[in-house]
């Protein structure tokens, strides 16, 4: 086994240099080597795999990712890398449903996990543009994550400590508040979305404030930045727009409405340098268009 741990390093090597190619071929000598060991080796197997699993993402073999990623969570179940990356695979081939079950599975196991609560909403945004409103009935089923998952991670593997080392927020009874908290933000946000399309944006404005005390989401920011574009407190729109971009740096209505509010405050430079960046996401946004030539007369 030690000359396996040898090649994985070896493997780790190669991966931090960018050579995925041969990382990967270095990670399937050290699996054939521990073919015999059967179950004593089945978490360096599972490490080794997943592994191999980011060889392939980073080559963009897709199929091959999800192959891998699949046989590591047989051998260690809900372990948070292969589904993190077995879900950037899915996402990649366009498959959002697979993805989405993959990411909220993360999340039951270690709610902390940014890349997570990111993925998530990405594929909601993919999933309702597809399907439309009815889209959470045609998803795969959710698998549940014991408890024993979420706090068994407090037991290093002997081949990899990092690969398993406890997640952040896996203590006594936390996920599960963090979980609701989540949820309880969720739902204020749909609550001010509610109130937003009745034209109470004072009052969204309190529902967004207190979603995101619980939990800062993308979305959420730039929802409330939109009313405080209505209620005209740009300082205060500019700088949700500002938190938005911070968690999704290419995000159009952070963007679009941080030039906005950039536009009121007569920043006009800051303001055009935003809507170019956003043209570079989306060159035919026709708003950002029609901004654009306003800021070029202003």
């Amino acid at each position: 086994i030690s000359s396996a741990e040898g090649l994985r390093q070896a493997g780790n090597e190669q991966f931090r240099c960018g050579q995925y190619g041969a990382a990967a071929a270095l990670y399937t000598r050290a699996l054939q080597l521990l073919e015999d060991v059967g179950e004593a080796a089945a978490a360096e197997r599972s490490a080794l795999l997943a592994n191999r699993a980011a060889c392939h993402l980073k080559d963009g073999a897709c199929s091959l990712c999800i192959a891998d990623c699949t046989g590591a969570l047989e051998l260690v179940p809900f372990a948070v890398k292969p589904l993190l990356r077995r879900a950037a695979a899915y996402e990649a081939l366009e498959r959002y449903g697979l993805a989405y079950v993959d990411y909220k599975t993360v999340l039951q196991v270690d709610c902390s996990v940014q890349a997570a609560h990111d993925g998530v909403n990405r594929m909601t945004k993919a999933l309702l543009e597809k399907d439309g409103v009815n889209w959470r009935q045609k998803l795969p089923a959710i698998p549940s994550v014991p408890i024993s998952a979420q706090t068994r991670w407090n037991v290093p593997s002997a081949g990899d400590s990092k690969e398993n080392a406890p997640p952040k927020t896996a203590s006594r009874g936390q996920p599960d508040q963090s979980a609701a908290g989540v949820e309880r933000a969720q739902t204020l946000k749909e609550e001010g979305n509610q109130l937003v399309k009745k034209g109470n944006h004072k009052k969204a404005v309190e529902k967004y404030s207190e979603s995101l005390k619980l939990h800062q989401e993308c979305a959420t920011y730039t929802n409330r930045a939109l009313c405080y574009l209505a209620l005209k407190q740009y300082k205060e729109a500019a700088q949700d727009c500002t938190e938005a971009l911070r968690l999704d740096s290419k995000n159009v209505k952070a963007l679009y409405r941080r030039a906005q509010a950039f536009k009121e405050l007569k920043d006009y430079k800051s303001s055009i340098a935003d809507i170019n960046s956003l043209l570079k996401t989306e060159p035919k946004n026709t708003a950002a268009l029609r901004l654009l030539q306003e800021l070029n007369r202003a």
